[in-house]
């Protein structure tokens, strides 16, 4: 029984059919605003290459003619889809194409069914691993446009902190956490990518990339809500108040911040069980806290732990603190600590060059208009825990 021709002969029909389902399939919403040539793309083409396999009796061919799925990965990426909808997609053509042939596939023999059967779904795999290569592919290709154009941002705004310009040196600080996260999740994803060939790696990778993207959508954020602010009079403040899940905050924070710790080696302990539900504050102002006090606590520590906690107090408060086991701060310099432009110096070095003494100044700051208080405990040597209490609702 020659199934190669049974299926040339319906190509067409499942391939009609495969673009209806595609476009009625709720899990591929990617496909919505597309026409039928840009759905269909090189589907064709891995139907002509099955045909083309079925009519062989060897099964060594399958390799030189899936190219058309490599295509269809990159376009994929282009058009915006996701991972789950490409697979969906396949998904989809494989019950097609059984359904199309499944009353002539009975009528041959067990061996031919087998044979058959195999050599679809062999295909089919071979074309997902092809599409979803050059989809990874794609995307790298975007994180090395990201990474050249946040890496010359980087060393633009570094460039002003050193001059001194401080409203423009704020600013750059506050940059610094998602730029930095950006370049770090780019750079292991761009190292680590040569020595992954295999498709169960696809997966990792592509949370690597999802990653980068939540970061990018963050600095343009952060970027936005920074101009608003370094507009604004410090006596005028605008508040933006609103519920906010103090938990989830500080887990997208310490998320953000993750490869600065990685690349450190170092721990981070989350203890907020006893954090409030919800309080009533700047979200935005509050974040910026957050990651100042969690990137310092990184970096002037190189071994140990870096431990955050929370906890409710009493008449409407709560504390909010992060201890490490880093360089520490001796006694003379407590009281500085808080200043612009003051660094803490290191046994071998007057400061640690990524400082720009700006980040506890803004921290003090911003504590001070959430209508809060921040303490600080150190031993040189032996580690620091800042401890931030504020109010369980800003009252403006």
């Amino acid at each position: 029984m020659d199934f190669s021709q049974v299926l040339a002969e319906k190509a067409d029909t499942i391939l009609d059919k495969w673009i209806t389902a595609v476009r009625n399939d709720r899990q591929i919403e990617s496909a919505d605003d597309l026409s039928y040539t840009a759905v269909k793309d090189h589907i064709p083409d891995v139907l002509k290459a099955m045909v083309t396999v079925l009519s062989k009796y060897q099964d060594n061919h399958i390799q030189s003619i899936v190219n058309a799925s490599f295509q269809h990965g990159a376009i994929r990426a282009e058009q915006g889809f996701d991972p789950t909808e490409i697979a969906r997609e396949y998904h989809l053509l494989r019950t097609l194409i059984f359904d199309a042939i499944q009353a002539d596939l009975l009528s041959g023999t067990p061996v031919e069914i087998i044979r058959s059967i195999r050599l679809i779904d062999a295909i089919i795999d071979e074309a997902i691993a092809r599409c979803f290569k050059s989809y990874v592919e794609e995307r790298l290709r975007e994180l090395q446009q990201l990474q050249s154009v946040v890496t010359l941002h980087n060393e633009e705004l570094t460039r002003l902190v050193t001059a001194n310009q401080e409203y423009l040196s704020q600013l750059a600080h506050e940059f610094k956490q998602p730029l930095t996260s950006i370049i770090g999740y780019s750079d292991l994803f761009l190292r680590q990518q040569p020595r992954k060939t295999e498709v169960k790696d696809t997966s990792a990778n592509l949370e690597h990339i999802e990653r980068v993207l939540r970061n990018g959508r963050q600095l343009l954020h952060l970027i936005n809500n920074v101009l608003e602010f370094s507009r604004d009079d410090p006596g005028q403040i605008k508040f933006q108040l609103t519920a906010t899940d103090v938990r989830e905050l500080i887990n997208n924070v310490c998320e953000m911040l993750e490869p600065l710790v990685a690349e450190k080696n170092l721990k981070i302990v989350v203890d907020c069980d006893r954090a409030p539900k919800e309080l009533i504050t700047d979200s935005f102002k509050f974040q910026q806290i957050v990651t100042n006090l969690i990137s310092n606590a990184i970096r002037y520590t190189e071994s140990g732990t870096i431990i955050i906690r929370c906890k409710v107090l009493e008449n409407q408060r709560w504390a909010f603190a992060v201890s490490d086991t880093g360089i520490g701060i001796a006694p003379e310099n407590q009281a500085q600590i808080f200043e612009p432009y003051f660094r803490v110096s290191c046994s071998n070095r007057s400061y640690l060059p990524d400082s720009t003494g700006l980040g506890l100044a803004i921290v003090s700051r911003l504590v001070k208009l959430l209508q809060g208080q921040i303490n600080l405990v150190s031993e040189v040597g032996v580690g620091s825990t800042f401890t931030v209490i504020l109010p369980l609702e800003v009252k403006i």
